[in-house]
């Protein structure tokens, strides 16, 4: 009977310390309730003064989190403090510290992109709408997340770039501004007047409907002398999405054309000249018949 008796007082002094802890653990428990409160407080108030605020929803949306955790981690930490009179705040930072270290090399890609995230997100350079371009990666901004952000390329491709990528790396915005500079090549024959085919094509250009003269001028330079042309290059500007330029250089294209052969001004093919050193000589074969005869 002996350890039956063993076993009952262990089971005794396991219950007295439970219930003597009892009012501890239920104190704890209000103190969580309480904390949960508190945080939906705190969080429906920062949420309405973050909207009044000029950040991101992304950024917005982030914040009303951290203030969130801030809250729950100083409930847990009092409410653990009380249930448990032995765990001191100096033992739980110190047992954090640790684990901090250790999770931060575990999810160390996580933490840069989550840190790149939240700086694009407080600049102002990248807006979701534009068109960018980065490590060959060209789309439209969709959304931009803390961790990432998604590319939408113009097949229709959805692209996921982690936000340390565009960071850390050169960064284009093709739609920073509205306009953008487009410039194609146009060559004329060297037997053309190149005064007169730098005017026609200008006013060709001018004429456009997709090439903006507002302020912008249309820019012509003679540019090389080519293997079988004299080049010039064709610059106006136009707007900056993607359709723009594409429906632009399809415009000017077809008026340029068009206009140099209204003009006669001959768009050359490429021509190659054969020199021999020695005279070419020309032999006649004459048919098989004529040559039994």
């Amino acid at each position: 009977m002996q350890p039956v008796q063993i076993l009952l007082d262990q089971l005794n002094d396991i219950a007295r310390t439970v219930i003597a802890a009892l009012p501890q653990v239920l104190i704890a428990i209000i103190i969580l309730s309480l904390t949960y409160l508190v945080a939906m407080g705190v969080r429906s108030l920062a949420k309405r003064m973050l909207r009044r605020s000029r950040l991101r929803k992304s950024l917005q949306n982030l914040f009303e989190l951290l203030f969130s955790i801030s809250i729950w981690f100083a409930g847990i930490m009092i409410a653990a403090i009380i249930a448990f009179p032995n765990l001191t705040p100096t033992k739980i930072l110190a047992g954090l510290g640790i684990g901090s270290v250790a999770i931060g090399f575990a999810f160390k890609d996580i933490f840069e992109n989550f840190l790149a995230g939240i700086i694009i997100l407080l600049r102002r350079e990248m807006r979701i709408g534009d068109f960018i371009e980065c490590e060959g990666l060209e789309g439209k901004v969709e959304n931009i997340l803390v961790r990432e952000t998604h590319l939408r390329q113009t097949d229709g491709q959805l692209v996921i770039v982690p936000n340390s990528l565009l960071f850390k790396n050169p960064l284009t915005i093709r739609t920073d501004l509205d306009q953008r500079r487009t410039t194609i090549i146009c060559g004329i024959a060297y037997g053309e007047d190149v005064a007169q085919a730098r005017d026609i094509i200008m006013q060709a250009v001018s004429g456009c409907s997709n090439v903006i003269t507002d302020g912008r001028p249309v820019q012509i330079f003679a540019q090389e002398f080519a293997d079988s042309s004299i080049n010039f290059e064709v610059t106006w500007w136009t707007g900056s999405l993607p359709v723009d330029i594409r429906r632009s250089r399809d415009e000017v294209i077809t008026a340029i054309k068009q206009a140099l052969d209204e003009a006669g001004i001959e768009i050359p093919f490429p021509y190659r000249t054969l020199t021999f050193n020695e005279p070419l000589q020309l032999l006649q074969k004459q048919d098989q018949e004529s040559g039994n005869e």
